[in-house]
């Protein structure tokens, strides 16, 4: 044995499980008057999140909720979101957060798979949230959020409980639960892939850690900057951004809906210097109407991510004082592991040489140990061509534990020892990644991923259709659509405007197809059918 291996062993001094925990725990320390968190009328200090996250974590311990409990938030950007990314994990439990825009048969599912304890959720949700919570086969406990910001014509109490008042049977003194390891779990997320049913993605406090701090550094981040929460935090835990920010000692202004005109005005009240948002948020603002838009008076940095970005959307967020920073990434990888990290050799470019490679998904973050691009059949990275084709892979600590109960899936995503992510790109000599092809067919369609098989499997449950196939769209406004193709039973006519209602009956509404065409679909002498000569008609 190695001199450097005798008596040198981990103890409590000198080895701490990482968890971005300690990032509230400082920030309460270091700056416990400084406005953390803003929403309309609301505010809160970082000692008072800290009080209301501590609080909350001992009312779920309370309530039975323990280590590897799951508690479930489904939650528009509002304080309590921000808050249950520390009280859950702080009482042990994980986080799961569900994307608010789901059909009640999905948000059943997850509630199920995922085990939940705890149900978090907005009284605006309602509709879908009771349909859901009537087919579970189990109890759970339902806490609802009041805010008298939302549309009080569409609320409705669900829970027996209410946030403020459930937070507040917890203690003030509670001492919060570190993680005793820091591979252990503290988020779940779920996504779309090419089955129906959604697959759970773990995070843990490593992750979440490295991600959080990973960010800052390919950011450019100050410390106390401006961010506005223009991303759902359901989202891949809102980049880990609620994580980032309390690291920053940043404030953070919510905002509960996009709203493009509330934008410029947080902005101009806030002095925002920070957002995310997929390309179609940067096209809402850049299509905005003059009336709705405000003259910037400094740089806000933005980060967009979700489809690729049209060039064009660069030039003209820049005209409006925005700079833009293309990302890429996954749920599975704890959001962002490339970044179109800019050279200096570049600026003698034209604009549009400029705005062209500003949108290529770039090279691998600061925390991120590896990402390329690879043959999956010999896992063997392609030549550096800008023209030959693999498969994005990714490895290193941002990369997920697993799919929540699918070992099978597990390891198939990890064979070989890498991320396999299902995205086709090129590798140019430089190194930089783009984006070519999606091998799982998911459509991504203003930031949701959607599963062409989810669609056809719905619209092959009406008689009158034979065959569907559902590929993605070009579309101006959300980036992509789905499109069906159907082949008709014979005498059973129907109409796409027929097939679009019966689809609306039981997928939630940015699923549905936005247009159907009816024909004979390509297929290969096995039956299967050519999505590619779909995707030529467009």
């Amino acid at each position: 044995m190695s001199s450097y291996e005798t008596n040198l062993d981990k103890n409590s001094a000198n080895y701490v499980p990482l968890t971005p925990l300690t990032f509230l725990e400082r920030a309460k320390d270091v700056y416990p008057n400084y406005e953390a968190i803003v929403y309309e009328d609301r505010s809160y200090t970082w000692s008072e999140v800290y009080r209301r996250t501590n609080k909350f974590a001992s009312a779920l311990e309370k309530i039975g909720i323990k280590k590897g409990d799951t508690v479930s938030f489904l939650a528009f950007n509002t304080p309590e979101i921000f808050e249950a990314h520390y009280a859950v994990p702080m009482a042990g439990g994980v986080l799961n957060t569900i994307n608010i825009r789901l059909d009640a048969n999905t948000i059943a599912y997850i509630l199920e798979h995922s085990e939940a304890k705890v149900l978090v959720v907005d009284r605006q949700l309602h509709v879908e949230v009771k349909k859901a919570l009537k087919s579970l086969n189990k109890e759970i406990v339902v806490i609802d959020i009041y805010d008298k910001y939302a549309d009080q014509s569409k609320l409705e109490k669900i829970g027996d409980l209410e946030y403020e008042s459930f937070l507040d049977t917890g203690d003030d003194n509670y001492n919060f639960k570190m993680p005793d390891d820091e591979w252990q779990a503290i988020s779940l997320s779920y996504t779309s892939g090419t089955t129906g049913n959604p697959k759970g993605v773990v995070y843990h406090h490593r992750g979440s850690y490295l991600m959080s701090t990973g960010s800052a550094v390919a950011w450019n981040m100050p410390n106390r900057l401006n961010f506005l929460t223009v991303v759902p935090m359901f989202h891949c835990n809102g980049w880990c951004y609620p994580w980032t920010i309390a690291m920053l000692n940043g404030r953070t202004i919510c905002l509960r809906n996009i709203d493009v005109k509330k934008i410029f005005e947080l902005i101009e009240k806030y002095d925002v210097t920070h957002f995310g948002g997929a390309p179609i948020v940067l096209n809402m603002i850049t299509g905005a109407p003059e009336s709705d838009r405000k003259r910037l008076k400094h740089k806000v940095h933005v980060l967009t991510a979700g489809a690729p970005p049209p060039s064009i959307i660069f030039k003209k967020m820049k005209n409006l004082g925005f700079e833009v920073m293309h990302v890429y990434g996954l749920t599975e990888t704890y959001g962002h592991v490339t970044q179109c990290a800019w050279n200096d050799e570049w600026n003698g470019f034209d604009e549009d040489k400029q705005n062209e490679i500003k949108a290529r998904q770039g090279v691998r973050y600061p925390n991120t140990e590896d990402v390329t691009v690879m043959n999956p059949e010999t896992m063997k990275e392609v030549p550096k061509d800008g023209k030959t084709i693999g498969e994005i892979m990714i490895r290193g600590n941002v990369v997920m534990k697993g799919y929540f109960k699918d070992k099978d899936a597990t390891e198939k995503a990890m064979a070989g020892g890498w991320f396999h992510s299902g995205d086709l790109a090129v590798m140019h000599p430089d190194g930089y990644i783009k984006i070519q092809d999606r091998s799982k067919d998911i459509i991504i369609s203003g930031g949701e991923n959607i599963s062409s098989i989810e669609i056809e499997n719905t619209l092959s449950k009406h008689p009158s259709v034979s065959i569907a196939a559902v590929v993605a769209k070009p579309d101006e406004k959300w980036g992509e659509v789905p499109c069906a193709f159907i082949e008709m039973v014979k005498d059973k006519p129907v109409t796409d405007k027929e097939l679009i209602d019966f689809c609306r009956e039981t997928l939630a509404g940015f699923k549905v197809p936005k247009q159907v065409i009816f024909c004979e679909l390509p297929k290969t002498s096995t039956g299967k059918i050519q999505k590619f000569e779909l995707r030529k008609q467009f």
